[in-house]
């Protein structure tokens, strides 16, 4: 044997996995496909989200959650709806639901400050929901930002798999490409791949394929933790379910290119079974890098309650499609609309004085002062009146960003960023007038005006991601800003479906010996852990929890 375990992927499932056995001593072969400069994987470019549940964070903060809350939302989330027996898609997925809210309103805390993850006191309030009590969304805010964002999160394993090499008990095979699963009396005893050429491109740059080699390695366990399809357009293509109508002509694309779904086709073949692959995780709140790391890399906006969000044609848009309230609905309602389907935008209109306080970017390198650790730029910057500097960067040099001292003017400047005009000023100005005569009274009748003072009564909000209700027409709060925005390719919400242990199951629900899976590729647990709805701040959780069991199983079985 090689090893006591191979790890297929070095991003954050597989490198807490090897983590967990590194505590026993267990020898570990982490195989890559990409160089050294990627280990860590996605979890290293994310703002470092992270679900908790009643932590002294939200409680200072003066929010009161539990667990039994966190269930309810997590539940009318998730809407899992293929339960009719133990063989069905959602089985495993609600159990692993109710273990990841259980680990996020307990152990998990601790875990991360015990394993070197610190956290800031910001706590956000994302997927504000889509109205009901019992549907989807966050009650309260749960979104907890680490310190150091997606570095923050994913080195404390990476420095662990480096010292791990150091000692002995862990190798490295980067530039190794698996192609196949071996597979002796129903057991997967190893993987069978391509040697890469040498390629030293940087951390999330497109690498060569030249095969240099071939290879072979074997252990009594294989740990399959290579992500998702958010890479392969494709894929996703594929894949796209009918209940969102049709995908996009053109999408932008919110991950490395090596996320490309291989490894799920290659377990499939082997025996494993894959599950949910019609649910997926994509936002419509993407523009285009002015300074991309990858091919069509994308941003996300996090924005705040207050931009007015229009179609394609200049409508805004109707609740729950509001922003950070419901991704997938906004997602439904912009892909299924008859007269707007066929175009692959929308447009956010926010004053300047909404950007500032309202607007962050998803992305370790969009947030270096928390990326950074620096603590005081980080409170400086979220309570100053200008934006963030790399906001700004993005309204003065990113090609969906228009800006305009009046709205014809602005409209004007949206219309030269679509082949053909589609917006009409005057109706634009009617619907804002409307809207901004909602504004002079702490209430409203306005949906997306009540929720932005319901965001102001939340006091993290109030401070760093609310602005005060004002008329956007109001030119003591301009310029007015136009950003066009795209469908951003994100997650993969189903995934090999596993049981508790992150053990591999068959199409007829026995043990698929030999083989784990965890991260994105099980769909964060039992190939579909969120159902049709993520709470956000659950896929690097959704890594650590499905690694972790991973590496505990193996801990007490090998």
């Amino acid at each position: 044997m090689d090893a006591d375990v191979i790890i297929i992927g070095a991003g954050l499932a597989g490198l807490v996995a090897a983590h967990e056995l590194r505590r026993k001593g267990r020898k570990v072969a982490l195989v890559d496909q990409e160089n050294a400069h990627n280990l860590g994987g996605q979890a290293f470019w994310s703002f470092g989200g992270l679900f908790l549940v009643n932590s002294p964070e939200q409680r200072r903060l003066g929010v009161r959650d539990s667990l039994d809350l966190a269930w309810r939302d997590w539940c009318g989330s998730a809407g899992w709806d293929r339960l009719s027996g133990p063989q069905d898609e959602d089985y495993w997925a609600k159990q692993w639901g109710r273990a990841y809210v259980e680990f996020a309103a307990g152990e998990k805390r601790h875990w991360l400050k015990d394993n070197g993850i610190s956290l800031t006191p910001m706590v956000g309030w994302a997927e504000r929901g889509s109205g009901r009590a019992d549907g989807h969304g966050n009650s309260v805010p749960r979104f907890h930002v680490a310190w150091g964002t997606g570095t923050g999160v994913s080195e404390p394993f990476a420095q662990s798999a480096r010292e791990a090499a150091d000692d002995g008990t862990l190798t490295f095979y980067h530039r190794h490409q698996v192609d196949d699963l071996i597979v002796e009396a129903d057991k997967v005893t190893g993987v069978t791949g391509t040697v890469l050429a040498p390629d030293n491109a940087a951390r999330a740059m497109p690498s060569n394929r030249t095969a240099v080699g071939s290879f072979t390695l074997r252990a009594p366990a294989v740990v399959l933790a290579t992500g998702g399809i958010g890479g392969n357009h494709e894929l996703v293509r594929k894949y796209w379910p009918a209940r969102l109508g049709k995908p996009p002509k053109q999408m932008i694309t919110g991950v490395p290119a090596h996320v490309d779904g291989r490894m799920l086709d290659i377990a499939e073949q082997a025996g494993g079974r894959i599950v949910n692959r019609d649910r997926m995780w994509h936002y419509v709140e993407g523009v285009k890098n002015w300074d991309p790391v990858w091919p069509k890399h994308a941003i996300r906006i996090l924005p705040g309650p207050s931009p007015l969000w229009l179609d394609a044609l200049g409508r805004r848009l109707p609740y729950p499609a509001l922003p950070g309230y419901d991704t997938v609905a906004t997602l439904k309602y912009l892909r299924t609309t008859p007269d707007i389907a066929e175009h692959d935008h929308s447009w956010f209109i926010v004053t300047r004085d909404i950007m500032a306080k309202e607007f962050a970017l998803s992305g370790s390198e969009q947030n270096l002062d928390i990326t950074d650790r620096k603590k005081l730029a980080v409170f400086k910057s979220r309570l100053s009146p200008q934006p963030p500097a790399e906001v700004e960067a993005f309204r003065q040099k990113g090609e969906d960003f228009v800006t305009a001292d009046t709205l014809e003017e602005l409209v004007a400047k949206m219309n030269g960023l679509t082949d053909t005009p589609l917006l009409d000023a005057a109706l634009i100005r009617r619907q804002i007038e409307d809207r901004d005569a909602q504004v002079d009274n702490p209430y409203a009748k306005d949906v997306q005006i009540q929720g932005i003072h319901n965001s102001r009564r939340y006091l993290g909000d109030r401070l760093a991601r609310t602005t005060k209700p004002h008329k956007l027409l109001d030119p003591k709060h301009g310029p007015l800003i136009g950003i066009k925005l795209h469908t951003l390719t994100r997650k993969s919400l189903g995934g090999l479906q596993t049981d508790l242990s992150s053990r591999v199951l068959r199409p007829d629900g026995t043990v698929f010996e030999g083989l784990y899976a965890a991260g994105e590729a099980a769909g964060f647990g039992g190939g579909g852990v969120h159902g049709y709805n993520a709470l956000e701040g659950t896929f690097l959780g959704g890594c650590i929890f499905s690694g972790l069991n991973a590496g505990r199983d193996l801990n007490g079985t090998l």
